[in-house]
């Protein structure tokens, strides 16, 4: 891999802030190209050879700040909108092209300030991508027909039901935002908008939205990766000159919110199920200079174990495990929000006395000189994790450049970060904190009014009712007609390939120490950055049913302390480095994961190692852990997706399968946990000899090998029994089980079948053939049905989860709660024909899906990781990709349908739907599979 074309004359104030002040910081800055079209059209261009692959990104400096009360959503909106269909790439096109050409999949976001729109190709599909980027801004919204907007509402309905109606606190944000900003500011209403605006928005209101900021004068494009400058700028003027320059935007004035005076303000969740208090303050917009002592501020108040809040609320007052403060900064102003997600049945009042009594503490002692540095110090290694991967080099420089203008603004934003005193933290926080006036949030368990903040009102939150039929007809059938938009060439000719990428496989070092421990690793020198995973085999496998959740709680206690260390010691030492440690347990392991800067591997590894050998196991983070797994459980009952969860893999794995539990454990087995317990999974089970550490990065595998050395010679090697739990056959007929969440929203739902190992024979070509049912997302026969036909769905996926025991096929979704039975009808029919149905088209996109998007498997840290962890888990060979890809050129449509036929078969599957009984138990018997299976006892309907 060759370096990249990056300036990284990075401060060495990071890593030591004991310079004289002679010595001149040295500066950081991405080497790119910027251009302007005639129409206003910015491109930034940026070259890293590292990978075939480029990542391709228009942002448009439109979000929910430009739209107007009544008329919220559509920013939003339109992010949806611009991946159905252009003019020239026709319906689904840039969906259906991106399968074609092995792209990461069409993807994008909106806030408050902008909407973007990206993804990674390989680099032969550079023209492709121009050209499809170019029809968005002009050649797109004459497509945009009745049909198509009441389709897409939906759509984005149910994206709210998912996201903020049917989840825990999920209207939390609401309330601060209406009461934080006045009635007439762009900050106060959600991105989201509200169900009423979007069903209200009419074919017109959208057009006009659209024509006014979709322009190229208020756009920008990044090209990032392996390019050829010269060939991409003649490629940008070839599509995008001719798109008109749009009327002058106006500059919108930053404007702070406004809190006259405190208001306090509560809510009974349906789905919480402890108490929650929010409070919140009107601060600065970004990069004003403000900001970034702000920013220190905050990760200093409630993030470690000697920040002030964590101390006082964690430790002393044992109101909660943990408190979360960070600053939510935008274009046009600020705020500062506190959340403390209080243990079971414990008044909010004493959690606010609590960060009273935090505050003082930090009015009376500041931060010290050590504590800053600390802080600062994360800011190189988050840095380079942002250069990672192409698609997040171009977001930064596409960032900078719409709301500063400068995509090089990144060397004055590190410069100002670096250039925070003790003393500007103590003046923002008098100066935006002490004594000002806040909005506050009650959110508590229904019933549980008592719990909110003395003298709260109750919040106006509007609740969807559910209402069957309630949602308006369309046909999605109904093709689109208009009068095309001219053009100076025929722009419904796709462009060709360009040159096709090699596939550069990671060149992988394997070798073992004395005591079994196994290493494999790549060298790759792209980033200054090393990442490491030490992975115990075991994990929650190793448990007694009576003793659930002891592996998590053992790795949990690791991350506590050491013999040497407190657990303020620990995680100070670990932040001074810029690194990142931690300890954590799944089905089949505990893993240590590391990253770290490659100049403090050393100690970053001296740490790690420190932290596995030498544990404290102290009784007090002992009982503040188990509280804490306690308070997650509790609100995991209430989560519908947490529950369909657990639900569902006690279903596939069966009760006696230790598969089938929650890693968390239950609330009986963490009461009856003891320390005792904790020390002895980790006496019997922690062993080299059942271990591997995957290396990725800046490092040589002598390097690698020759700092093992003391971990060679102190951890000795035991023999560790790993019990194996038979997955159950296929269920001989199909059945239904229904869960009851009261008032739900949405169904959750989880349909499947025991299947397939990971080293089964069949499980790659098995995957092969889910590709266009659901594991293709927009490509897929599932998503285009349910959320693109139908509307009834934000999305819907499956796929074959076995490791080396077999896993599950599972097909998994949230759809509204009013075409629950719809839904799973819908499904079924897809299942029972999609072994006949599956086309010479639908092979041919497969393919080339999966044979061209091998050109982005290895791009990042992350996805070597990952295929180190393939080998060392499977005994793969490290090219096993060629092996894949050898399955998927050999694949036939006869094949798909014999696989289909044998895993996928929907009257051998577990139907669960996670509720509300009251509207849809009783419907749910016209699937045709019988009466379904109430799993919990009948709730309470809730009144809203």
């Amino acid at each position: 891999m060759k370096k990249l074309f990056i300036l990284f004359l990075i401060s060495t104030f990071l890593a030591s802030c004991h310079n004289s002040s002679e010595e001149k910081t040295p500066e950081l800055s991405i080497n790119y190209k910027k251009i302007e079209l005639e129409n206003g059209l910015d491109v930034v261009f940026h070259v890293d050879t590292s990978d075939p692959v480029v990542a391709v990104e228009l942002m448009v400096h439109v979000g929910s700040a430009r739209e107007v009360e009544g008329r919220t959503g559509f920013a939003h909106l339109f992010e949806h909108l611009l991946f159905l269909e252009s003019e020239n790439l026709g319906k689904g096109g840039l969906d259906k092209m991106s399968a074609r050409i092995g792209g990461s999949g069409a993807n994008g976001s909106t806030s408050r300030d902008r909407t973007n729109y990206l993804q990674t190709v390989p680099k032969d599909g550079l023209e492709k991508m121009i050209w499809a980027e170019a029809d968005k801004l002009g050649w797109f919204i004459n497509t945009v027909t009745e049909p198509v907007l009441a389709k897409e509402k939906q759509v984005v309905k149910n994206e709210k039901r998912q996201s903020y109606d049917n989840r825990p606190y999920g209207h939390n944000q609401y309330v601060i935002d209406k009461n934080l900003y006045p009635k007439d500011h762009p900050y106060n209403w959600q991105v989201i908008g509200s169900l009423e605006d979007l069903q209200n928005a009419t074919l017109e209101d959208v057009k006009t939205f659209f024509r006014k900021w979709y322009v190229p004068n208020n756009s920008t494009l990044v090209l990032s990766g392996d390019i050829d400058i010269a060939q991409a700028t003649a490629w940008v003027h070839k599509y995008f000159d001719e798109i008109p320059k749009g009327d002058e935007i106006p500059v919108q004035e930053k404007r702070p919110g406004i809190v006259s005076e405190t208001k306090s303000f509560y809510y009974e969740d349906n789905f919480a199920r402890v108490p929650q208090l929010t409070m919140a303050w009107p601060t600065v917009a970004s990069y004003h200079q403000d900001a970034y002592p702000l920013e220190v501020l905050t990760e200093y108040l409630s993030s470690g174990k000697s920040a002030p809040l964590n101390e006082v609320l964690v430790d002393e007052l044992k109101l909660t495990s943990n408190t979360n403060m960070g600053g939510y900064v935008s274009e046009l102003a600020g705020q500062i929000q506190l959340s403390v997600r209080a243990f079971n049945g414990i008044p909010l009042d004493k959690v606010k006395e609590g960060i009273a009594q935090a505050f003082a503490k930090f009015e009376a002692e500041g931060i010290s000189e050590k504590d800053l540095n600390r802080i600062k110090a994360g800011q190189e290694t988050r840095f380079y994790g942002s250069l990672s991967s192409v698609l997040g080099k171009g977001t930064g420089l596409a960032s900078y450049n719409t709301y500063t203008g400068d995509p090089g603004f990144v060397t004055e934003d590190i410069k100002r970060t670096l250039a925070v005193t003790a003393e500007d933290v103590m003046r923002v926080y008098n100066q935006y904190i002490k004594n000002k006036n806040y909005i506050a949030t009650s959110f508590v368990p229904k019933n549980f009014a008592d719990l909110a903040l003395k003298g709260a009102v109750l919040a106006d939150v509007v609740e969807e009712k559910i209402v069957i039929g309630a949602e308006e007809k369309f046909d999605p059938k109904i093709a689109a007609t208009y009068q095309k938009t001219p053009s100076t060439f025929d722009r419904s000719l796709e462009p060709p390939y360009g040159e096709t990428p090699s596939l550069a496989v990671p060149e992988v070092y394997e070798s073992s120490l004395e005591n079994g421990l196994k290493i494999y690793g790549i060298e790759n020198d792209e980033v200054p950055l090393v990442r490491f995973n030490l992975t115990i085999d075991g994990g929650q496998l190793l448990e007694s049913m009576d003793k659930l959740g002891v592996a998590n709680l053992t790795a949990g206690l690791l991350n506590k302390g050491t013999k040497n260390k407190t657990v303020q010691e620990l995680q100070e030492a670990i932040q001074e480095l810029g690194a990142r440690i931690s300890i954590y347990a799944d089905t089949e392991n505990i893993t240590l994961s590391g990253t770290t800067l490659a100049k403090n591997y050393d100690k970053t590894l001296a740490l790690a190692q420190e932290m596995l050998l030498e544990p404290k196991f102290d009784a007090q983070e002992f009982e503040l852990l188990k509280k804490a797994t306690m308070a997650s459980l509790r609100q995991q009952e209430a989560s519908p997706n947490a529950v369909a969860r657990n639900t569902y893999n006690e279903l596939i794995y069966g009760k006696d399968n230790i598969r089938s539990k929650n890693i968390l454990g239950t609330l009986a087995s963490l009461e009856n946990s003891t320390l005792e317990d904790i020390k002895t999974y980790y006496t019997n089970y922690f062993s080299p000899s059942v271990s591997k550490i995957l290396v990725v990065g800046d490092i040589s595998e002598e390097k690698v090998t020759s700092s093992l050395k003391s971990l060679n010679e102190n951890w000795t090697a035991k023999k560790v029994t790993i019990p194996e739990y038979k997955t159950p056959e296929a269920p001989t007929k199909p059945v239904v089980y229904f869960y009851d969440i009261p008032n739900a929203k949405q169904s959750v739902l989880q349909f499947g079948t025991p299947a397939l190992a990971a080293n089964d024979k069949d499980f790659y070509a098995a995957s092969v053939m889910n590709y266009i049912l659901g594991g293709g997302g927009f490509a897929s026969r599932l998503t285009q049905e349910l959320r693109e036909g139908k509307g009834y769905t934000y999305g819907i996926r499956s796929g074959f989860s076995g490791t080396k025991a077999k896993g599950a096929f599972t097909i998994s979704s949230g759809v509204r709660s009013n075409v629950t039975l719809e839904s799973a009808q819908a499904v079924k029919k897809i299942l029972e024909d999609y072994p006949n149905t599956f086309s010479d088209k639908d092979l041919e996109t497969t393919k080339s899906f999966l044979i061209k998007s091998n050109a982005r498997a290895f791009e990042t840290s992350r996805a070597k990781l990952n295929m180190l962890s393939n080998m060392s888990a499977y005994g793969w060979k490290s090219d096993y990709v060629k092996d894949r890809e050898n399955i998927v050129n050999t694949m036939t449509k006869e094949r798909i349908a014999e696989l289909a036929n044998q895993y996928i078969n929907p009257n051998k599957m577990i139907w669960l739907v996670v509720g509300d009984a009251e509207t849809q138990l009783e419907r749910m018997k016209e699937l045709g599979y019988g009466e379904p299976i109430l799993l919990n006892k009948r709730q309470k309907q809730i009144k809203n």
